[in-house]
């Protein structure tokens, strides 16, 4: 493809995603329209809609984009990169990729042979991440740790009583590593000037000084 078509064939095929998108919703092009009013991006019409799907519209903003996502309930990226239905895409004119390898680039996820320097856009990514997997992981242990200690507080049977106790205080002590790892690595975060994303309510003990042996004290 030349140069000079591609950002109207890219636009193109968003467009095409856009519409299979709304079809997959149930939404009629009026109520695709209505909904990103509703969202303060009155400039979108019915007829703009109609217009961008059929291809007379062969441009749009990044605003009008983000709300149109928004509006069909599917991640953005994903307009842009139609995973599972086409093997490969122009990711730039001329440069023509696999789907997977270009929604990669785009989200900072390419594999590389080394980890990425500190301090590049890469490495944040990386960091942001990571943050996610820990959080994840703790928040996973310590409901699963609560869970286990009010099985044996529920418990009449001392035997058993006794035994689901100690089993419980082995899953809050793999929770408790689990939220001190994350408490060190939001640490780490902030000694490079990075601010970490707000903690679930059940994980706000983890910036407290000090963090409770047991998940339940921090309720």
């Amino acid at each position: 493809m030349k140069p000079d078509h591609w950002p109207a064939a890219f636009t193109a095929r968003i467009a095409q995603e856009m519409r299979e998108a709304r079809k997959a919703a149930g939404l009629t092009m009026g109520e695709v329209a209505q909904g990103c009013a509703d969202r303060g991006l009155t400039e979108i019409t019915e007829q703009s809609v109609k217009n961008l799907e059929s291809g007379r519209k062969a441009s749009m903003t990044i605003a009008d984009f983000v709300v149109l996502a928004d509006v069909l309930g599917v991640p953005p990226v994903t307009l842009l990169f139609p995973l599972g239905t086409s093997a490969t895409v122009e990711v730039l004119p001329g440069r023509e990729v696999s789907t997977w390898d270009a929604l990669a680039w785009f989200t900072g996820e390419t594999p590389m042979d080394k980890p990425a320097p500190e301090g590049t856009a890469r490495n944040v990514l990386d960091v942001f991440r990571n943050h996610g997997d820990l959080v994840s992981a703790a928040r996973a242990s310590t409901a699963l740790a609560k869970e286990r200690r009010r099985a044996a507080s529920t418990t009449l049977d001392r035997a058993r009583r006794a035994t689901l106790l100690e089993r419980a205080e082995g899953y809050e002590e793999h929770a408790f590593e689990d939220c001190q790892e994350l408490r060190a690595f939001r640490g780490r975060m902030r000694e490079r000037g990075l601010v970490p994303p707000a903690l679930p309510d059940e994980l706000a003990f983890v910036d407290q000084p000090d963090i409770p042996t047991h998940p339940e004290d921090g309720e």
